[in-house]
């Protein structure tokens, strides 16, 4: 743009430069004309000549400063922009730098904390196996102990069948099974246990036993022939007793006496009523029949739930009030009726409540003694393994990155991150020694941030 507008301003100002130089060379003319007329056109070319030239040149000069100064300005900016270029190239040779060093810092790290991590490894895998050793040893000393804990078994179970069931039969025989399981194991030392178990098993043989199920079936049947138990006659109170009837005497004499007790006696036995004092209960509907059938056998239904829960006081209310409805509509006569009383009346003298002792006098010792052998067991593997302490590598942060000064100050550079985790899980303490594992995990993670 600007060798333009130089060139431009050259040309304008030789353009003006002409009508100058005809101007003045106009009057020389005239004075020429009148001094000279000959020579006047020769001395005019000469003047127009030499004033060309003069132009051109200052033209040329022009131009060729104008060049020179473009030239220089592109040279400088071109020396601006290498050194520009060459700073960018020291600072990505710094940052390439550093970053190789941070890398190769971290991938040591790493290595030195796999290092660490498998040798923690390599000593709990020896733990294990010393674990796995020392349980194999123990389950070949003790074999007995597989007895003891199946005898604490069968004592709790007899507690549940006992307390839960009611069933006493079944208690007795579990205890019988776990003191037999006891008696095998041979250890003067359990002398007191086993005596526990046989007052245990003595108090249980001593309980009242009640046969529910033979209740149950009894009270069944009963409510099956209530349908056909014969309703009782209408009930009507006694009547008030007769006076006795004068009798006729055997004298002729008395013939009018005789005459008058006949006419009485007659007239009294033509037209007889007699007074009751009292309620009558009248012959039942068929529908008030079968409410009263239907009210019985929910007594008798009453009488069997109260069997197997004990409820002694409900069963005896249940088949007296049973009894008593029986008496009151049913035939007293039919034997049908007899034999349903007489049952009821039995069933009501059976005792189904059975006092339970509160506790089983052996179930605490052996449940203490099984607690005291497992923790000796415990003491044992514990005192074989050996704990394994974790070091974790320490991490040193990255250098930052040095950048040359230039004339333009490059953005604040951000420090390199670099981060490493390492997690090492132990192994936890499971029933098969065969089932612990150590798992070790490494998660490293490194960022690198320039602007």
């Amino acid at each position: 743009m600007t060798d333009k507008s130089n060139n431009n301003k050259a040309a304008e100002q030789s353009k003006q430069d002409k009508p100058t130089t005809a101007q003045t060379a106009a009057p020389a003319k005239d004075t020429s004309t009148t001094t000279n007329p000959t020579k006047a056109p020769a001395k005019a070319d000469k003047a127009e000549k030499k004033s060309g030239s003069k132009t051109g040149w200052v033209a040329i000069a022009l131009v060729l400063a104008l060049g020179g100064g473009l030239y220089y300005h592109g040279h400088q900016q071109g020396l601006q922009q290498q050194q520009h270029i060459d700073a960018l190239q020291q600072q990505i040779a710094g940052m390439k730098a550093a970053m190789q060093n941070e890398q190769k810092e971290t991938i040591g790290m790493i290595n030195g904390g796999f290092r660490s991590t498998e040798a923690s490894f390599n000593q709990q895998q020896k733990s294990i196996d010393a674990l796995q050793t020392t349980v194999a040893e123990l389950k070949g000393n003790n074999p007995n102990d597989w007895l003891l804990a199946e005898a604490d078994y069968l004592v709790k179970m007899a507690g549940r069948k006992l307390w839960l069931e009611h069933d006493v039969t079944s208690a007795t025989l579990l205890l019988e099974a776990a003191d037999h399981r006891i008696a095998e194991l041979n250890d003067p030392s359990l002398k007191n246990l086993r005596q526990a178990m046989s007052n245990d098993i003595t108090t249980l043989k001593s309980l009242t036993t009640v046969d529910r199920d033979g209740l149950v079936l009894r009270l069944t049947s009963l409510e099956n022939t209530v349908d056909s138990l014969p309703l009782a006659n209408a009930i009507l109170p006694k009547a008030e007793a007769e006076e006795q009837a004068k009798t006729v005497s055997q004298s002729v004499d008395d013939w009018k006496t005789n005459l008058m007790t006949s006419l009485k006696n007659f007239g009294d036995h033509f037209i007889t009523y007699r007074k009751r004092d009292g309620n009558v209960v009248p012959l039942l509907s068929p529908k008030q029949d079968f409410y009263l059938q239907q009210n019985i056998k929910n007594k008798l239904e009453t009488a069997i739930n109260a069997v197997y829960r004990e409820q002694g006081e409900v069963y005896k209310i249940s088949l007296e009030t049973a009894k008593k409805w029986a008496e009151q509509y049913y035939d007293m006569s039919s034997p049908l009726t007899q034999n349903f009383i007489k049952s009821l009346d039995q069933l009501a003298q059976q005792q189904i409540t059975v006092k339970y002792p509160e506790q089983l006098q052996s179930q605490p010792m052996i449940t203490k003694l099984v607690n005291q052998v497992l923790r000796n067991k415990m003491a044992t593997i514990g005192d074989t393994a050996q704990p394994v302490k974790q070091t974790k590598p320490a991490v040193k942060p990255a250098p930052k990155a040095e950048a040359p000064a230039t004339e333009q100050k490059p953005a604040a550079e951000k420090p390199a991150q670099a981060k490493l985790e390492t997690t090492v899980t132990q192994p936890a303490e499971t029933k098969n020694p065969g089932e612990n594992k150590a798992k070790v995990t490494y998660s490293t993670e490194t960022t690198v941030e320039a602007k």
